[in-house]
């Protein structure tokens, strides 16, 4: 079972344009079939287009709401708004979202989301799903936190959103966190029981009660599109086996 994440900087090259790739970013990133994506930074406006884009059954849940919420179609409107400068703009209306993408042989048993962030801080959430492959059951968290110097601030959010997995945890059930966690591995060290941080920057696939392999950074390379490099954060997967 393929997990996959990634950070897609509001559809923005790195450096960010005018203009942005989010639709390229959601059709690469599921190409080769991964059982699950777990997508964060994305604009609301988009979450109405995933499953056309991806092929795959779509789980979202908005951590911060477009800026002109209270007018009708106010996701749309930030949309038009941010097509006039992606790289200028990039959420300032559109709000954003994490989004769970599962492949059709994964079915949807719960869903619940998690605020990870204190009051009157930017607002972050976890989301949980636990699926049904097959007759086995898998815990999967899609998380993003607050960048900061003070490490205590993502410290903080990525233990609650641990503590939060293990309050829905059945047993020794398999569970799956992914994200942007915005620390290191050394950093994650002492944030709960999951295992298996990536060497190399800030995106993870954490796991505890099953087998997975070594995680995954996808090379510069496999990012690039007509010679752009797509998100300032790179895809992170695993194998469970």
């Amino acid at each position: 079972m393929l997990v996959r994440t990634w950070n897609v900087f509001h559809g923005n090259a790195d450096p960010p344009e005018r203009r942005a790739y989010l639709e390229e970013m959601v059709r690469l990133v599921c190409s080769d079939r991964p059982h699950v994506v777990c997508l964060q930074e994305l604009p609301v406006w988009s979450l109405a287009r995933l499953g056309g884009w991806s092929s795959m059954t779509v789980v979202a849940d908005v951590a911060a709401r477009p800026l002109l919420r209270p007018l009708p179609g106010a996701a749309e409107i930030g949309r038009v708004l941010t097509e006039l400068h992606h790289g200028l703009f990039r959420s300032a209306f559109t709000g954003q979202a994490n989004t769970m993408l599962l492949a059709s042989n994964l079915r949807v048993v719960e869903h619940r989301c998690e605020v990870v962030s204190p009051p009157r801080t930017e607002r972050r959430v976890c989301q949980a799903l636990r699926v049904d492959r097959d007759g086995e059951a898998i815990l999967l968290g899609n998380l993003h936190v607050t960048g900061s110097r003070d490490k205590r601030i993502p410290a903080e959010q990525a233990r609650r959103a641990t503590a939060f997995l293990e309050t829905l945890r059945a047993g020794g059930e398999p569970v799956v966190l992914a994200g942007d966690f915005n620390l290191t591995a050394a950093e994650l060290s002492a944030v709960g029981e999951l295992s298996g941080a990536t060497p190399h920057g800030v995106d993870h696939v954490l796991v505890s009660g099953v087998e997975a392999g070594a995680p995954v950074r996808w090379p510069e390379h496999r990012r690039r599109i007509d010679g752009r490099l797509l998100s300032d954060h790179a895809p992170v997967e695993r194998e469970l086996t």
